[in-house]
């Protein structure tokens, strides 16, 4: 009998000691190969990355585990931010449809990912869908949300003047209605300058891809109506954005905000008084800029929408003249905070330089109303700068309306040409190099990328390559944004996936309210994390300072794993873009 015991409990160890190393033998792999989790396109390229310290061969396995393909791998040029080098698998000539997976000789096997056309539709559409979980002021119903449902958020109907925003017809303790909107990022809060850039980007990624985004099906309570479903979106935070005008001067609260941060809990149980705080310089011009860019826009649904293209120009104008009269009015927090009360201490969106904000209002007002004594206001080229768009950025978002528009106002803007060639040169600046290092993507060139919300350095890269294929015709512009999305996918120094729920190793705690007070295990799809970023700034240890490494899915490490709306669209516009464009992509 003990013999029997014995066999039986050594059996089942044996089992287990078996199906365990079966289990680490895989996990190494997959820790060991980066690739884009999603998947490739039938004929674009197809790069995989492995970390390992020999020459190999590899293989790709079909799902029912036949050999398709085999090949060797080849040592990078250049070693990684860590110091090491790495080996590059390319099976960019199979062209076959289907899903494998990789399997490196000595190595093992990697995540399985699909070859197809439209690869990445799920994940594109995701990335907007994303926008419509972040809506203040609407219950999110199961036949829009699924099982993310949640009862309505911030009604935002009785908001008070806070005394920073004062003024003689709207004294302090007024109440105004300012509803609707984005939920900023992780917060509860909502801000014009962030609004701004996000909302821009997003209705770029329309005026580019007019005839691609009417396909884009969301499923949220507008879609059907007439208007394609990203602009009904973005017409949430539009709306909102209106009614953060004083209607008295044209002059727009910098944010609406709770006093201090809620604390990790549900839209309708946050329930702190919310002010609108101060106007300024830099939101009224991030406001002037979006409200003309709509107007031109929406102009095109006139019948579905009337008066609104109207009303979007009147209030461009009227914030574009406040601005000309208050060119340096800045958000100072700490300053405003000796003065006023009750004290403010969520996100300031401090800008202490808004010439960058003067070029963008004074671009899209020309654009729009082909009125070019807008740019002859402002220095339009001050320098041979192209800087990469963040919320405190902007000028560049003011050069691409230009350059797409170019048609429209050649015979008003002698520097067109100039102004085109700058951004061919800044692209091809960016794209120089890229073959050579360790993971052949745009992104993982240069160290500086890797700041808080580092993520959206590699959407904002790929926008800049997509405007520059535009521009040109030139295909090599339209691959390396293809090598950011690999990048954000999976292809990058940690082997995650930064969007939730797409790949199979995704963030599973971002630090974002609902996706940890909902009860629910998997967080809210289509999010972007912030990504990799050095500084520890929420002083949570990251597992590695080196540069692409230095993340951690841990829903308080704010400075990585946070999400944010000027993040998500800069993903969403390359995600969609790429896909608008796959027929391009040819090896």
């Amino acid at each position: 009998m003990f013999k029997k015991a014995f066999f039986l409990l050594f059996a089942a160890f044996l089992l287990a000691s078996t199906a365990a190393w079966c289990k680490n033998t895989l996990d190494s792999g997959e820790l060991k190969i980066r690739l884009n989790q999603v998947g490739f396109y039938p004929n674009a390229k197809k790069i995989v990355i492995v970390l390992t310290d020999k020459e190999a061969n590899f293989s790709l396995l079909s799902s029912n585990k036949k050999k398709v393909f085999s090949g060797h791998l080849v040592k990078s040029l250049q070693p990684n931010f860590a110091g090491n080098y790495t080996y590059t698998a390319d099976f960019s000539k199979l062209t076959k449809t289907g899903t494998y997976v990789i399997d490196v000789q000595g190595v093992g096997n990697s995540y399985p990912f699909t070859i197809s056309s439209s690869v990445h539709r799920k994940v594109a559409d995701a990335s907007i869908k994303a926008y419509y979980f972040m809506r203040a002021s609407i219950p999110l119903e199961e036949k829009y949300a699924g099982k993310w449902n949640r009862a309505e958020g911030h009604p935002d109907d009785k908001v008070l003047v806070h005394a920073s925003a004062a003024g003689a017809e709207r004294p302090e303790g007024t109440i105004i209605s300012s509803p609707r909107g984005w939920y900023d990022a992780g917060d509860y809060n909502k801000y014009i300058v962030n609004s701004g850039i996000s909302t821009y980007t997003l209705l770029s990624l329309y005026e580019d891809f007019p005839d691609y985004v009417k396909t884009v099906k969301l499923n949220i309570p507008e879609s059907g109506n007439g208007v394609p479903d990203l602009l009904n979106e973005t017409l949430w935070n539009i709306r909102w954005m209106l009614t953060m005008q004083d209607p008295n001067d044209g002059g727009v609260y910098h944010k609406l905000t709770n006093a201090v941060f809620d604390g990790m809990i549900m839209p309708d149980k946050a329930t702190a008084t919310r002010y609108v705080v101060q106007k300024s310089t830099a939101a009224t011009l991030d406001f002037a800029a979006v409200m003309a860019q709509s107007a031109r826009i929406f102009k095109q649904y006139s019948k579905e929408l009337p008066a609104l293209a109207d009303s979007c120009l009147k209030a461009s104008e009227k914030a574009w003249d406040w601005a000309q009269k208050n060119p340096n009015v800045l958000y100072n927090q700490n300053a405003m905070n000796q003065k006023f009360s009750p004290k403010i201490t969520t996100g300031d969106y401090g800008d202490r330089n808004v010439s960058d904000e003067f070029i963008w209002a004074a671009s899209e007002l020309f654009v729009t109303t082909q009125n070019a004594a807008y740019v002859k206001s402002v220095n339009l080229m001050p320098d041979d700068k192209m800087p990469l768009p963040t919320w405190n950025q902007v000028r560049l978002l003011g050069y691409y309306s230009i350059i797409r528009n170019g048609n429209l106002i050649k015979d008003s803007y002698t520097d067109l040409s100039k102004l085109k060639q700058k951004l061919l040169d800044f692209t091809d600046n960016l794209i120089k190099g890229t073959d050579s290092t360790a993971y052949q993507t745009v992104m993982q060139k240069n160290k500086r990328n890797f700041n808080w919300g580092s993520n959206s350095n590699a959407g904002n890269e790929g926008i800049a390559l997509i405007q520059a294929y535009k521009l040109s015709g030139d295909k090599k512009y339209l691959q390396y944004a293809l090598t950011n999305l690999d990048y954000l996918l999976g292809r990058n120094g940690t082997g995650y996936s930064y969007v939730t729920a797409y790949g199979s190793k995704t963030p599973m705690h971002p630090h974002h309210r609902p996706s940890i007070a909902d009860g629910i295990v998997e967080p809210i799809p289509g999010l972007l994390v912030g990504g990799p970023n050095p500084g520890m700034q929420d002083h949570v240890k990251v597992p590695s300072v080196v540069p692409d490494e230095a993340y951690i899915d841990n829903d308080q490490a704010y400075a990585v794993n946070e999400i944010a709306i000027n993040w998500n669209a800069p993903f969403a516009y390359l995600a969609n873009a790429i896909e608008a464009l796959q027929s391009q992509l040819n090896n």
